[in-house]
C-alpha cells in the first residue's frame, strides 16, 4: 500500500515532465523557422522514402515469388512427364517410390516435400510421400481445404499452387505447387511439390534493411541539408528583424552587413538604403519641429510685451467707452474682446509649446471630481443660459475621490462642458461621474449635432473643425482639445470621444484614482446606452467596460462593476446636482450599459471646434 502513492507520485512527475517538453518543442516550432524548415524537410522526406521503400520491397517481394514459383511451376512439369512415362510393371509402387526419392535428391529447387496422391481416396493406392522430416513441414492432409478441393477439380496437366507458413506467424514462407498426373497402370495421381522460400525471404530481409538504413541516413543528410540552407537563409533574416528591431528603438545608425552578390546581399542594400531615406526623414522632421516649437515659444514670449501694452490700451478705451459715440463705443468693446481672444489663444500656444517640449508638470492632491464639475456647471451657467440650454449632473451619493492636478482637471472638464453648449443645439445636456476600484470618470453627453465619423478620428487634431463654416459663438482657439487630450495622458488617464450626426456626441474623461495607478477599465461606458448606432474613438490604451446598467423603479442607474461601490450610498441611490437655465433637471437615463468599447486609438496633438 506504501508504495502505490510513490509510483503515483513519480508518474505523475514523468508525465509533468513529458508535458513540459512537449510545450517547449511546440513553442520553439513555433517561434524558429529554421526548426520548422528542417523538421518539415526531414518529416517530408521520411514519409516519401517510406512510401517508396514500401513500394520497392512489394516490387521485389513479388518478383522473388514469382521467380521461385516459376521454377517450381517447370520443375513440376518435368517431374510430371517423368512420371507418365513409367512403365507399368507388377511392383509399381516400389518404382513409384524410387522414381520420388529420386526427384526429390536430384531437385535443383530445394523441396520440403514431395507427395504422390491418387485422386480416388476410394482406391486400393496408398499416397507416396518423401519429406525432409522437419515437424513444421506440412502434410497433404494439412493444406487448405479450398486449395485441395481446387486441385481435385483441375483437369490434367493444370497446375494450381498456393503460398504457405511453416510457422503460422509468417516468419517461414513457403510455397505448394499441385499436378494432376496419370501414371500408366496405376491410374490418376496428384503431383505435390512443398518448398520454402528462406532463400527469398533473406534476400528481402537484405534489401529492406538496405533501404531502412539508407533511407535513416538519407533523413539525417537531408536534415543537415536542410539546416545549412535554412541557416544560410534565416541568419540574414534575424539579422535584419535585431537590425529593424534597434532602428525601432531609436538607434537610427544600424546598419545590415552586406557580402556578397546574391539575393541576400540585395535584400541587405535595399533595406540599407530605406534605412538611410528614414533616418533623414526622421532627422529633418526632428530638425524642423524642434525649429517649430522653438518658433512658436519664441513667437508667444515675443508677443507677451506688445500684447501687455494692447490689453492696457484695450482696457482703456473700454472704460472710457461710454464717452465715445455708438460706433467708436462699439469698436472699443470689439477690441476688447478680440484681445482678450488673442491673449487665450497665445496662452494656449505657450501651453501646447510646454507639453511639445516636455516641461510640463503635475501637481495632483485628493480632490472630490464632483466639485470640481460643479464649479465648472456653475461657472459656465452664464453661457449656457444665454443658449438656452440646461446643464444636468448626475454623481453618487458620495464624493467621487481622485488625487488630481485640480487646475488641469477643471480645464478639461471646462472644454468639454463649453463645446456641449456650443453643438447642443439648446438640448439638455448630461455630465455623468462615477468611479470604480482603480478610476474616476466624468462623461459629458450633449444631444446636438453630433459628429461624422471623420470628425470622431480628428476631433483632438489641432486647428482642426468639423464644419468651418459653422458659426463659433463661443470664440475657442482650435487647441482646447488637443490640450485637454495632453492633461489626460498627463494624469496617466484617457479622453475618448464618440458622436453620432443627427444623436449628439460624448466625451468621457478617466483618470487614476491614485496617481501612477495603472487603470484598466473605465467605470461609465462609451458608446452611451442611449446610443442607437457608432463607434467609440478612444484616444489611449485599449479599454472595456465593466459597469452594469440595472432598472430600480423608474429610474435606471450605474453601478460599479468592482469588489467594492465607493460611490453608492447607503440605500444604493444616486444624488443629482443640477446646474441649468431654468426649472429642476429631469430624470434622464445615463449612459449606463456593459458594452464594450471599440477603440480607434488617435494621436494626441490635435484639436476641434472647441473652448479654450
Amino acid at each position: 500500500m506504501s508504495r502505490t502513492p510513490a509510483l503515483a507520485f513519480a508518474f505523475r512527475s514523468v508525465w509533468q515532465g513529458l508535458a513540459r517538453g512537449a510545450r517547449g518543442f511546440v513553442s520553439l516550432f513555433l517561434r524558429s523557422l529554421q526548426v520548422r524548415v528542417v523538421l518539415l524537410t526531414m518529416v517530408l522526406t521520411a514519409v516519401a522514402l517510406f512510401g517508396v521503400g514500401s513500394y520497392m520491397t512489394q516490387v521485389i517481394a513479388r518478383g522473388l515469388f514469382q521467380s521461385k514459383l516459376d521454377s517450381l511451376s517447370s520443375q513440376t512439369n518435368g517431374y510430371t512427364g517423368q512420371l507418365e512415362s513409367l512403365a507399368a510393371d507388377a511392383d509399381l509402387d516400389e518404382a513409384l517410390g524410387v522414381q520420388l526419392r529420386s526427384m526429390y535428391s536430384r531437385s535443383p529447387t530445394p523441396l520440403r516435400a514431395i507427395s504422390l496422391v491418387p485422386r480416388d481416396p476410394a482406391g486400393a493406392g496408398e499416397p507416396i510421400v518423401v519429406t525432409d522430416k522437419r515437424a513444421d513441414t506440412p502434410e497433404v492432409a494439412e493444406l487448405p481445404e479450398e486449395f485441395l478441393r481446387t486441385v481435385a477439380d483441375s483437369p490434367t496437366g493444370q497446375q494450381a499452387y498456393r503460398s504457405l507458413s511453416f510457422t503460422g506467424d509468417g516468419s517461414a514462407p513457403g510455397v505448394v505447387v499441385a499436378q494432376p498426373v496419370v501414371v500408366p497402370g496405376a491410374g490418376q495421381f496428384e503431383l505435390y511439390l512443398v518448398a520454402d522460400l528462406e532463400e527469398e525471404q533473406s534476400i528481402l530481409d537484405f534489401v529492406t534493411r538496405a533501404v531502412g538504413v539508407a533511407g535513416v541516413v538519407l533523413v539525417v543528410l537531408v536534415g543537415a541539408v536542410g539546416l545549412l540552407v535554412s541557416r544560410l537563409v534565416v541568419t540574414p533574416i534575424r539579422t535584419g528583424s535585431e537590425v529593424a528591431r534597434q532602428i525601432a528603438d531609436g538607434d537610427l545608425d544600424r546598419r545590415m552587413p552586406v557580402a556578397g552578390r546574391d539575393e541576400i546581399s540585395h535584400l541587405a542594400e535595399s533595406f540599407n538604403d530605406m534605412a538611410d531615406t528614414l533616418q533623414d526623414q526622421i532627422t529633418r522632421m526632428e530638425r524642423l519641429s524642434v525649429l517649430q516649437r522653438q518658433f512658436v515659444s519664441d513667437v508667444s514670449h515675443e508677443l507677451r510685451t506688445p500684447l501687455t501694452t494692447i490689453h492696457i490700451a484695450s482696457d482703456m478705451l473700454y472704460e472710457s467707452r461710454d464717452d465715445f459715440d455708438e460706433t467708436t463705443r462699439r469698436s472699443a468693446e470689439l477690441l476688447r474682446s478680440q484681445v482678450d481672444r488673442f491673449e487665450a489663444l497665445l496662452g494656449d500656444l505657450l501651453e501646447i509649446s510646454r507639453y511639445d517640449a516636455g516641461a510640463a508638470e503635475l501637481v495632483p492632491h485628493p480632490h472630490d471630481l464632483g466639485e470640481i464639475v460643479a464649479g465648472v456647471v456653475e461657472t459656465v451657467s452664464v453661457v449656457a443660459d444665454q443658449a438656452g440650454t440646461r446643464i444636468r449632473v448626475h454623481a453618487p451619493a458620495t464624493p467621487v475621490m481622485a488625487e488630481a492636478d485640480r487646475v488641469r482637471v477643471t480645464r478639461i472638464l471646462r472644454n468639454l462642458v463649453v463645446n456641449a453648449v456650443e453643438h447642443g443645439e439648446s438640448r439638455p445636456i448630461d455630465v455623468y461621474l462615477a468611479s470604480n476600484a482603480e478610476a474616476a470618470a466624468v462623461s459629458v453627453r450633449d444631444h446636438g449635432v453630433g459628429m461624422s465619423r471623420e470628425a470622431v478620428e480628428h476631433v483632438f487634431d489641432r486647428f482642426w473643425r468639423a464644419d468651418p463654416s459653422r458659426k463659433r459663438t463661443l470664440g475657442g482657439s482650435g487647441l482646447g482639445l488637443a490640450i485637454a487630450l495632453e492633461d489626460a495622458h498627463l494624469h496617466g488617464g484617457w479622453l475618448q470621444a464618440w458622436g453620432e450626426p443627427g444623436e449628439g456626441s460624448c466625451f468621457r474623461l478617466t483618470i487614476p484614482r491614485r496617481h501612477g495607478q495603472a487603470i484598466s477599465s473605465s467605470p461609465l461606458p462609451l458608446p452611451p446606452a442611449d446610443a442607437k448606432r457608432g463607434q467609440a474613438l478612444v484616444a489611449g490604451p485599449t479599454s472595456s467596460d465593466g459597469s452594469v446598467r440595472i432598472q430600480t423603479g423608474s429610474i435606471p442607474i450605474v453601478v460599479e462593476s468592482g469588489p467594492e461601490s465607493a460611490d453608492a450610498s447607503a440605500d444604493g441611490a444616486p444624488r443629482e446636482r443640477t446646474g441649468h437655465t431654468g426649472g429642476d433637471a429631469e430624470g434622464s437615463a445615463p449612459p449606463g450599459g456593459a458594452d464594450a468599447v471599440r477603440p480607434g486609438a488617435v494621436r494626441g496633438d490635435g484639436g476641434a471646434d472647441d473652448a479654450d
